[in-house]
């Protein structure tokens, strides 16, 4: 199992590297894009991972297809679909567009095991990436996928969501419904 480190770790306080265009597709590179999906599938309650999350400094993160099921976030999800959904991998991540609309939202994260808080968001994000096959592309969200992309990008920048959040808990997994990125 690829292990995911915690808040104490210097890496995720680090501000992570960009991959070279020409190394994306590298077994380097693709060994690392392997690992963090294996990490994040490790996870019941995650949606999303940095590369930093794993250890490695460089600016990657993945989201989970499983938050594009219909049934996520239902109180009975079971994930059996998943296989129907792709995970999408995001390198070189920039921000296009942030709406000036924000809202508090609850966030964890799997870096801050059990903690729990609201964190201020932009409403939509739009984020120009390449993907795992040094494609460029741009795509734009609200809701989770806005927020996800926000949270995740805070890790390539060496920020933490506890950095932002208020009304900061501590909710054990049995009792947790927040998802954790």
């Amino acid at each position: 199992m690829v292990p995911i480190l915690q808040k104490e770790n210097k890496v995720l306080r680090y501000k992570a590297l960009p991959v070279p265009i020409k190394q994306i597709t590298s077994p380097k590179i693709q060994e690392l894009i392997t690992d963090m999906k294996k990490a994040l599938a490790s996870q019941d309650d995650g949606v999303a991972i940095a590369a930093p999350q794993i250890g490695s400094s460089y600016r990657i993160f993945v989201v989970s297809g499983k938050i594009f099921d219909p049934e996520f976030g239902e109180e009975n999800y079971t994930g059996k679909n998943l296989s129907r959904y792709e995970d999408l991998v995001f390198i070189n991540p920039e921000f296009v567009k942030l709406s000036k609309k924000k809202t508090l939202l609850p966030e964890g994260c799997l870096s801050v095991r059990w903690l729990y808080g609201d964190v201020e968001r932009s409403t939509q994000a739009t984020v120009k990436a390449y993907n795992e096959r040094g494609e460029l592309f741009t795509r734009g969200a609200s809701g989770l996928l806005a927020q996800i992309f926000q949270h995740e990008i805070d890790h390539l920048e060496g920020i933490l969501f506890i950095d932002k959040a208020r009304n900061l808990e501590e909710v054990l997994p049995t009792t947790h419904r927040h998802a954790s990125k």
